[in-house]
């Protein structure tokens, strides 16, 4: 029976001390805000913004709500995003893609601010995955498969990893940060070949792919630490699941996430630790 790495644990562990770092930045005037930059009532969106939120009020952290009409001009959108990313009142913005179809995804994108980027999608953000330096913020759902590493303890120096996936969201975001505390990292994909044969020997598998429980027994060992970040709706079961087969894999494997339940429900405390590191980086600048 393998160890269950549960999310909320750690995102209760960040939660607290989310609460001390908030407390110690009001000390000194800094009241940490998250804006939230909406466009319409997607349902996805407002699940989203529901969890954010309840973490956010949770930490102490101040919400500023912009929300656009669905019909919302470029212009009109463009003037919104620019008075957040002005406002020194602010230090992070939740901004919801995809945009509809009337407004320019890249554009938006390339205009939100990367100190401001809490959600890591800029190239700023990004460039500061790949060079470990505090430009931006990682995305979340990588930093939350490593927030779960760090907690459960974890060793990366010196562990064989491998990733399943390489999109700029997870699989090479998540590459990245393995690499930088000293794990040895193949970044797998859909042009691999013999993907279980890569897998099998790694201590560390991160399962990124987001194919229904496309992972199975076949690509793991006994000693492994298995991170299943997809979430898929599955149709038989009429409820979501990840990319690992969990009940072929959770048998043979030390560790594993569930799904639900593990990487996301630590991504919105992610989210707003990034707020609060934000509000930190702004006393300094």
């Amino acid at each position: 029976m393998a160890d269950i790495l549960k999310g909320a644990p750690v995102a209760e562990a960040l939660t607290e001390k989310m609460k001390s770092d908030v407390a110690e930045l009001k000390s000194i005037g800094i009241d940490p805000t998250l804006a939230i930059l909406r466009v319409g009532e997607r349902p996805d969106d407002l699940s989203y913004e529901r969890g954010a939120v309840k973490r956010a009020e949770k930490a102490g952290v101040s919400i500023k709500h912009v929300i656009l009409p669905a019909d919302v001009t470029q212009e009109a959108f463009d003037e919104a995003l620019n008075s957040l990313n002005n406002d020194n009142r602010v230090h992070g913005i939740l901004m919801f893609r995809p945009l509809p179809e009337q407004l320019d995804n890249e554009k938006a994108r390339k205009m939100l601010a990367p100190e401001k980027d809490i959600d890591g999608c800029t190239d700023g953000s990004l460039a500061g995955v790949f060079t470990n330096t505090e430009t931006g913020f990682p995305p979340c759902t990588a930093q939350a498969a490593m927030e779960i590493l760090h907690h459960y303890g974890v060793e990366i120096k010196g562990k064989k990893a491998a990733v399943i996936g390489r999109s700029l969201v997870i699989g090479r975001p998540v590459a990245m940060m393995l690499m930088h505390e000293n794990a040895t990292v193949v970044n797998c994909h859909t042009k691999t070949v013999d993907i279980p044969s890569i897998t099998r020997k790694a201590d560390i598998l991160i399962a990124a792919s987001g194919v229904l429980r496309s992972v199975n027994s076949a690509y793991v060992n006994p000693d492994q630490v298995v991170i299943d970040v997809g979430i898929n709706w599955d149709e038989e079961k009429q409820g979501f699941a990840g990319d690992v087969d969990f009940d072929s894999v959770e048998p043979v494997v030390k560790a594993i996430t569930p799904v639900p339940g593990g990487v996301g429900t630590v991504t919105s405390s992610v989210l707003i630790s990034h707020v609060i590191e934000a509000a930190k980086r702004s006393v300094i600048r």
